[in-house]
């Protein structure tokens, strides 16, 4: 369906029961409004950015051509996506010391701010940098406006699919320059680290060093893998050389924009 007649379906007379969320990444944003009352009433997009622009250029560029975004909503989710985040234990959280922890992590960036965000079923704590130029637009378009690490609800959502059965389970998120790696223990989470990396072949040799360094069991458990997987018979055949219980996610059914709405954040 067009997306203005996706668009056309939804009632922004509305707006104020609705859900705005934007997902910001440097490959391109995604828009989802979501009707908490009605499910069935839901706009989600994805646009392309004009690498040669600024993140903050791009952002405004979309707001003067997407007469959606200029509602009033009842809440407003901000999700930044890339490898500029760390997770650690809450107990060693401290507020101010969330600058030196990321960049010890980190190499320092100019124009950037550190936010975080607190996983409380997990009790764990995700740090993480945005530009600090789209940060401050995009608080002067919505006040109200909550910010997250895009590992954040993604961390929150395979946490809890992963204490289904008594397996460990490494989920991996596959985007076109870079993946994000999330391991579990019925619900513990073992490793979550992000990786540069474009081709097939780096993709099998990051996911089969993890698997190794955790010593996780080649027959019992499990490799979930979503994204953008233009390969997806290529990369799927190779691990089941060495791992048995290799299992697609359907992007029609995950999202880490949608995954918000499924967590407590």
């Amino acid at each position: 369906m067009p997306e203005r007649a996706i668009i056309e379906n939804i009632d922004f007379s509305k707006s104020d029961q609705y859900t705005l969320s934007i997902r910001l990444s440097t490959d391109g944003f995604s828009f989802s409004v979501y009707n908490p009352l009605h499910e069935g009433e839901t706009f989600l997009t994805r646009v392309q950015i004009d690498p040669l622009l600024s993140l903050t250029a791009n952002l405004k560029q979309i707001f003067r051509e997407s007469g959606f975004l200029s509602h009033s909503y009842k809440r407003i989710n901000i999700v930044m996506a890339g490898k500029r985040f760390i997770m650690i234990p809450f107990e060693l959280f401290e507020d101010e010391q969330t600058e030196m922890i990321f960049y010890h992590n980190h190499s320092k960036r100019e124009n950037e701010i550190i936010l975080y965000n607190i996983l409380k079923k997990n009790n764990i704590a995700v740090i993480f940098g945005m530009d600090k130029s789209t940060h401050q637009f995009l608080c002067e378009q919505y006040p109200h406006a909550k910010f997250y690490s895009q590992s954040a609800p993604i961390s929150e959502y395979f946490s809890a699919k992963s204490r289904l059965g008594n397996s460990k389970k490494m989920y991996a998120c596959v985007q076109e320059n870079t993946m994000d790696i999330y391991c579990y223990e019925r619900g513990h989470l073992l490793l979550a680290n992000s990786f540069e990396c474009k081709q097939t072949e780096d993709r099998i040799y990051y996911l089969l060093y993890v698997w190794k360094q955790l010593s996780l069991n080649q027959e019992r458990d499990e490799l979930h893998l979503t994204g953008t997987i233009k390969d997806k018979d290529k990369l799927t055949q190779e691990l089941r050389k060495f791992i048995s219980q290799v299992f697609i996610i359907p992007q029609s059914v995950f999202t880490d924009i949608q995954t918000l709405t499924l967590c407590e954040l």
